[in-house]
């Protein structure tokens, strides 16, 4: 195990939350993969120091670089400089370039971008151009640049039925700061996370999930907040169940999101990996929420579950993940 390999991740304060500290799974993840692959994995935290990162590619000298780095001092407005780093000094690195994180993991651009391309996704209001156009439906406030449902608090968020409304919460939130909030029109309907893998040219789309949101009162929005995903003592958390059984008569539903996912990977020119989150409407249209060019992958995340479903082990999808660099 001669061969190294750095695996940079997000650098997490000592009071980080469960969204954060989630990235250590991933460490720990990819670590055995890569032991299990031959490979010897050095781990440092991501830094905004340029010169601190060039003297550790220089003393390491690693094969490759493994980006699991989510947020630079705790906010995924920066994720983007990581990639672009190890671009800079010329270092192979796991799923997608510095260009497709960053176009992605700006929800307003992303949205614009798939807008423009005949993709599918919601209305959304912008702070500052709320009178630029009549809206009508319920509207969920969204942060710009954070995943893992961040700022979606099922106890804190409502839907806003207006404009007015929005544009009054949206100055509230986002005060006098650079906007870091919008707002998306909510579907109501059924929600699907599609995790892809492979080269830029030739993706593959493991098996499709379904959250199901499982006795949720007739009242209470069906929505994968922030509760939902990371507080394990809450009623979301127990009755928000990913699911990869899906009906016959939910194939063509299927193979449709499926041809959507196609097209916003190479529309973004992801790579290596990714994920699609979906909403599916009463009419069984599939509207894109997000893309996720730095999906989570460890243990316990959907896109390692996909991958068991198609019967992929751990040392498989690690190789795969790592056969695939940008």
């Amino acid at each position: 195990m001669n061969r190294p390999v750095l695996i940079y991740h997000s650098d997490i304060p000592a009071n980080a939350p469960p969204d954060e500290l989630d990235v250590l799974d991933q460490v720990a993840w990819f670590e055995i993969g890569l032991k299990l692959l031959k490979y010897n994995a050095l781990i440092h935290p991501f830094t905004l120091s340029i010169d601190t990162i060039e003297k550790q590619l220089y003393e390491i000298r690693p094969e490759f670089i493994v980006n699991l780095v989510e947020t630079v001092r705790g906010c995924g407005r920066l994720i983007h400089m990581a990639p672009a780093l190890f671009e800079h000094f010329s270092v192979p690195f796991t799923g997608c370039s510095s260009e497709s994180v960053y176009l992605t993991s700006n929800k307003i651009i992303a949205k614009k971008i798939m807008r423009y391309s005949g993709i599918a996704t919601p209305d959304w209001i912008e702070y500052g151009r709320c009178n630029t156009k009549q809206y009508s439906g319920d509207f969920l406030i969204k942060s710009i640049w954070e995943h893992a449902s961040a700022g979606i608090d099922e106890h804190n968020f409502s839907l806003l039925n207006n404009p007015e409304a929005v544009c009054s919460e949206l100055k509230r939130i986002n005060g006098a700061k650079e906007p870091s909030f919008f707002a998306e029109r909510y579907i109501e309907g059924r929600e699907f996370n599609i995790s892809m893998a492979g080269s830029g040219s030739n993706p593959k789309v493991l098996p499709p999930a379904e959250m199901r949101f499982i006795d949720y009162p007739p009242n209470k929005h069906r929505i994968v907040g922030y509760r939902a995903k990371w507080d394990t003592s809450s009623f979301e958390y127990s009755n928000t169940v990913r699911s990869f059984d899906h009906s016959d008569t939910d194939k063509a539903l299927i193979d449709s999101i499926k041809d959507v996912s196609f097209k916003v990977w190479h529309l973004f020119r992801l790579n290596g990996y990714a994920r699609v989150d979906f909403r599916v409407d009463q009419d069984g249209i599939p509207w894109v929420l997000e893309v996720n060019a730095n999906p989570c992958i460890s243990g316990n995340s959907g896109f390692v579950a996909a991958a068991e479903i198609e019967g992929i082990q751990h040392h498989e999808l690690a190789g795969d993940l790592i056969s695939n660099l940008s």
